[in-house]
């Protein structure tokens, strides 16, 4: 069983930055971030391979985040800055419990977080 425990979110003005964590016990593959703003569907953010050795990203934050994973602490990362409102929205940390491809879509995941709110103001 993966458990997945996100923490970082807040209220952030515009152009601003934040770091998103999420920990997880268990063993994991790829691991990945969604997001899901008040009456959108949820959407890829990015996206980090079981190695470590590659990355993917949403058109919309390529360029504004960077993803890393810390497999000593079992711990995956999100770096965003120069943040837009339209970036507030609802974060879920993503994990794969066994290796597989598809890892830029929500169906390439099996267990997820709770979710952490991140509101950027203008």
């Amino acid at each position: 069983q993966v458990r997945l425990v996100e923490s970082g979110g807040g209220l952030v003005q515009a152009g601003g930055s934040l770091r998103l964590s999420c920990a997880a016990s268990g063993r994991t593959y790829a691991m990945g971030w969604f997001r899901q703003a008040p009456g959108k569907e949820r959407e890829f953010v990015a996206a980090i391979s079981w190695s470590g050795g590659n990355t993917y990203y949403a058109d919309s934050v390529k360029g504004r985040a960077a993803i890393s994973r810390d497999d000593a602490k079992n711990t995956v990362y999100v770096q965003m800055h120069s943040l837009k409102p339209e970036d507030t929205a609802v974060y879920y940390c993503a994990a794969q419990k066994i290796l597989r491809l598809g890892i830029m879509s929500s169906s390439g995941y099996d267990a997820w977080g709770q979710g952490t709110q991140v509101t950027v103001s203008s």
